[in-house]
């Protein structure tokens, strides 16, 4: 057991009410993991005038200095990389190899924000006048507030914290109660790589408390947001009024569709890992699956004869598939999702049941004779729970596969290359795949959703520097006389 505290200002100290709260291991919950400071205002308040007061000399450090730091950190995680995986594993229950792939994800979101302190493109243009000249230039916005989930505990937050730096912004840190240890780790590796006091802060606490008290405060001036679309929208309502930029990234009830020409062995595969990687929990995760009435029952036989052979143990285990749920109130929601299937008419194929054993371990479930509309087809349950749709056409499939408040991510099994193009064209999720499962995308690339799922920000790649920067538009006129634009007019 580690116990460990928030970091402001530079300096590792307890929370000011002196309480604490436990990490458990969902595997084996007699565990503690860790013991962390339980935070309210007044350490928000303290951690807010820390990064604010740093804001003043970080922003003017230029870009490739910023980045230079982010290289060194991202370097100490890449040697932990084994060690911070099994601390992952240990509190939020994902298998080991999944623990190593969230680690390699901060590790290459982190070099790739390297190469963006050389760049931070904007926009050269031409005037509409003479001797004139008109660019724009990005700048930090400020204090940012980053609140992460516990599915990927360090992936999401270098997602968040190394653009906002390299942008010259400082950042608190609000890692989710369920798995704050590798917050605390990402945390410790920027600490090591030199960031200056104050730039960096991390508190850990209740988002109630902690996390209402960063999204409300006015000198905060970013929310950058990863977890339900309930909260997402509490957090939109309480930062609009202060005029805070807000990016959320939330729910995903996400489809994949099989067709009949495509490779059915891989669809099997992609589902597998699309519906019960990470134990469903996340917000990329399978939930439906849809299938031409041609391959239904086909597939089906080879889905459930799969879905057997996945191993549901401790996930320090190399060979276990499917590790725990986060906690009793997540597997007794999964419980709860179960029930409301099986009132609602559906079939249950396979699971459907908690493991009888210690951790919070539920089956691997299939439910088939799903009604589109009812609550299983409709609401994100955040486990491993998969629902089956029979269609007799692509139509069908495309309707059926937007009939949801979500769009974060979508795939098509098909190789036919209409059908591709067009699920490309119409599927309405901010991610599409063709014959691939619905996985989360590279971490040079645009990640985010549509409709419930999101506001219209995009995580990943260059586009995860646009929430953290303000567009400044600059222009110089050397003419040495007044120009009016749109009055005057050119002339030799």
């Amino acid at each position: 057991m580690i116990e460990y505290k928030n970091f402001i200002n530079g300096k590792w100290v307890d929370a000011k009410s002196g309480k604490t709260f436990e990490n458990r291991n969902p595997s084996k919950p007699s565990e503690i993991v860790s013991i962390h400071p339980l935070s309210d205002k007044e350490d928000v308040q303290e951690a807010v005038e820390a990064a604010k007061k740093a804001f003043k000399h970080w922003s003017r450090v230029p870009a490739p200095k910023r980045a230079e730091i982010i290289r060194r950190a991202t370097e100490i995680l890449l040697e932990r990389k084994e060690e911070l995986a099994k601390l992952m594993t240990r509190e939020m229950g994902k298998p080991i190899k999944e623990a190593r792939g969230d680690v390699q994800e901060a590790i290459d979101t982190g070099f790739y924000a390297f190469g963006e302190g050389r760049r931070l493109f904007a926009y050269t243009t031409t005037s509409e006048l003479p001797n004139k000249t008109a660019y724009v230039i990005r700048r930090p916005v400020g204090v940012v507030a980053a609140i992460t989930p516990w599915n990927f505990p360090m992936a999401i937050p270098s997602w968040k914290l190394f653009p906002a730096l390299v942008s010259g912004n400082t950042v608190i840190l609000k890692p989710a109660s369920d798995a704050p240890a590798s917050g605390v780790e990402f945390v410790k590796a920027l600490q090591e790589a030199g960031i200056p006091d104050g730039v960096v802060n991390l508190i850990t606490g209740g988002g109630g408390t902690a996390g209402e008290a960063l999204a409300s405060h006015p000198d905060v001036r970013v929310v950058s947001f990863t977890g339900s679309s309930v909260v997402g929208a509490r957090i939109a309502e309480i930062a609009g009024r202060t005029y805070k930029k807000v990016s959320l990234e939330m729910g995903g009830k996400n489809p994949i569709i099989v067709m009949p020409s495509a490779n059915l062995e891989l669809a099997v595969e992609g589902v597998l890992w699309g519906a019960f990687g990470t134990t469903g929990q996340r917000c990329t995760a399978t939930s439906r699956l849809i299938l031409h009435e041609a391959i239904y029952d086909e597939f089906l036989d080879m889905l459930v004869g799969r879905v057997k052979n996945l191993k549901v143990d401790d996930p320090l285990l190399e060979d276990t598939n499917m590790g725990p749920l986060i906690n009793e109130g997540a597997l007794k929601k999964v419980e709860l999702y179960v029930r409301y299937g099986l009132e609602s008419g559906a079939k249950l194929l396979y699971g459907g049941k908690r493991l009888d054993r210690e951790g919070y371990f539920f089956e691997p479930t299939i439910f088939v004779d799903v009604d589109p509309n009812s609550r299983i087809a409709q609401e994100e349950i955040f486990g491993p729970v998969l629902s089956v749709f029979k269609v007799r056409s692509f139509d069908e499939a495309i309707e059926l596969a937007n009939n949801t408040k979500y769009g974060l991510s979508s795939s098509i099994y098909t190789n036919d290359i209409r059908e591709a193009m067009e699920a490309i064209e119409r599927l309405e999720a901010g991610i599409t795949y063709v014959n691939a499962p619905t996985i989360g995308a590279e971490t040079h690339l645009p990640f985010g959703g549509v409709k419930q799922t999101g506001n219209g920000h995009r995580e990943g790649g260059w586009t995860a520097f646009e929430i953290f920067t303000e567009l400044k538009t600059v222009y110089i006129d050397y003419s040495g006389r007044l120009q009016k634009a749109q009055i005057d007019t050119w002339e030799e």
